[in-house]
């Protein structure tokens, strides 16, 4: 059964990358871009994966690793924090949030379709989908089956990509073969048994994939643990950006200050750093109609237990 099951899924996910267009892959040197990479090889793609020079990543080895077992034409984006910071607030811009999350993974994206755009560059591919198909969150390692099944459901059920928000923006086409119908379908009928299982003493998530593609893909790339893009690029030393240089008296003072006049409450100084963008952009996120409001940033969650405005979880 698992033979048959892996020969499905490696058929599908073959037919849904090669059915892409572009020839630009965003390879992070994780499992997904280099299972993309893996089907596009023929077409010796070009490749381009973020770095940031001030901070820590964790990316650049692997996807040194992959390129070269793959024969892609790989361009390191070394970018200063000056430029991350610039693309955080054109980031904030196209999501209209300041979810500090979403911005702090998507801020890579926004830079690496910004250089496609800037090397006449028209469109990429994306691994976007496969965490979400695969139970590949680190949050859902250890939870039973049923609990990892009935979490999959939710999250596909609202899962959307600000990686195509921001390509559309900016004039570079996204291309995401994870969110095939096809593949879509495929993993919805995989059992959650087979999504997040041990291997060698270890709970991995996608497990079905890893174990479909370790004998094609580097097997250091196929047992990798999930590393978000925040981690990888080394965006995520924004956190310790901005509370270096934040200073907890300033912080308390904003935070009281925001409280007052906008009955928003900021839980950190990166948050209060990209509210202090979103409010300058679009004003307040509070919508004094809604009866199904974020308790912290009073924007309008409906029924959801996660606001996407702020990125407040659980509510």
């Amino acid at each position: 059964m698992l033979d048959d099951l892996s020969k499905n899924l490696y058929k599908t996910l073959e037919e849904s990358c090669n059915s892409c267009k572009s020839n630009l892959i965003a390879l992070s040197g994780g499992l997904d871009s280099t299972i993309i990479a893996h089907f596009l090889r023929h077409r010796k793609p070009k490749a381009v994966a973020v770095i940031a020079e001030d901070f820590v990543s964790t990316d650049l080895t692997y996807c040194q690793m992959v390129s070269k077992e793959m024969g892609l034409d790989l361009s390191i984006f070394n970018v200063t924090t000056e430029a991350i910071l610039g693309a955080v607030e054109e980031t904030i811009k196209i999501l209209k949030n300041f979810n500090d999350i979403e911005i702090r993974n998507n801020v890579v994206m926004c830079l690496a379709i910004k250089w496609a755009k800037d090397n006449g560059i028209r469109s990429m591919i994306t691994g976007d989908g496969a965490d979400e198909l695969f139970a590949g969150y680190s949050f859902l390692i250890n939870r039973p089956e049923k609990e990892i099944e009935e979490e999959i459901r939710r999250i596909c059920s609202i899962m959307h990509f600000p990686t195509h928000e921001i390509g559309k923006e900016m004039g570079v086409s996204i291309e995401s073969p994870f969110l095939d119908e096809s593949v879509v379908r495929l993993a919805s009928e995989i059992p959650a048994g087979l999504k997040v299982r041990e291997e060698n003493g270890k709970r991995h998530g996608k497990w079905i994939l890893r174990k479909t593609f370790e004998q094609y893909i580097p097997r250091q790339v196929a047992w990798r643990d999930k590393s978000p893009m925040q981690d990888g690029s080394g965006t995520a030393g924004l956190t310790n950006l901005f509370e270096s240089v934040i200073s907890e008296e300033r912080f308390v003072e904003k935070k009281l200050a925001v409280e007052k006049a906008d009955g928003v409450v900021i839980r950190s100084r990166e948050s209060m750093y990209y509210y202090e963008i979103f409010r300058k952009l679009f004003g307040s996120p509070a919508d004094s109609q809604s009866d199904e409001a974020c308790p912290y940033c009073k924007h309008h969650v409906g029924k959801s237990r996660f606001c996407r405005m702020c990125g407040s979880f659980p509510i």
